[in-house]
């Protein structure tokens, strides 16, 4: 004989829940760790480590190109209207005008994403003016060079460095740094 107890649909049935609840759990965990993982994901690393490792040795000639020709620059960060002023001295024995336009990458640490370039454009001799797209806050890294006709930063002739913590100043003194090739090291 057999036993024809219909008792309704199986979502009806206790038995039914035990089952498909952890099931369903996990399959929502896993949505919202591939979201997580999609929309916040590290930045790419890179691929020819020996290229850039020539462009760490090619960052420390324009450092040092900047400290044959004394540049000294000073930012100020003025975070109710977005304006950077900056005042760049150099040696008195540099006999080439000063650019008319500057760059200044202003990189995040972690989020590519919140990285600006301001272009920097001079209203006096030395002096230099630029926006910034959106506010900043926490550490920044700073770098400073010619405008390039280029996409590449290592075509610059000089370039100048520096890390700056809003929380603590929205002023910074960028000098080339006293760091020279790693010993070992050779030049490109």
């Amino acid at each position: 004989m057999s036993d024809t107890n219909d008792s309704g649909p199986a979502y009806r049935q206790p038995w039914f829940w035990f089952v498909m609840t952890p099931l369903i759990v996990v399959v929502c965990v896993s949505l919202s760790f591939v979201t997580v993982s999609l929309y916040h994901a590290d930045d790419r690393v890179v691929d020819n480590y020996y290229q850039q490792g020539r462009t760490i040795n090619q960052s420390f000639d324009q450092e040092a190109r900047a400290r044959e020709l004394g540049l000294l620059a000073n930012l100020r960060f003025d975070q109710q209207t977005g304006e950077v002023l900056l005042r760049l001295n150099a040696s008195s024995e540099r006999s080439d005008p000063l650019p008319e336009r500057l760059l200044l990458m202003v990189g995040h640490p972690v989020d590519a994403d919140l990285d600006q370039q301001v272009a920097m454009l001079e209203v006096r001799e030395g002096v230099y003016r630029g926006d910034l797209v959106r506010g900043l806050s926490h550490r920044r890294y700073l770098t400073l060079l010619p405008e390039l006709e280029s996409e590449r930063m290592r075509d610059a002739e000089w370039l100048l460095r520096g890390e700056i913590q809003f929380e603590d100043t929205d002023q910074i003194e960028l000098s080339p740094s006293d760091r020279s090739l790693p010993e070992g090291a050779e030049a490109p």
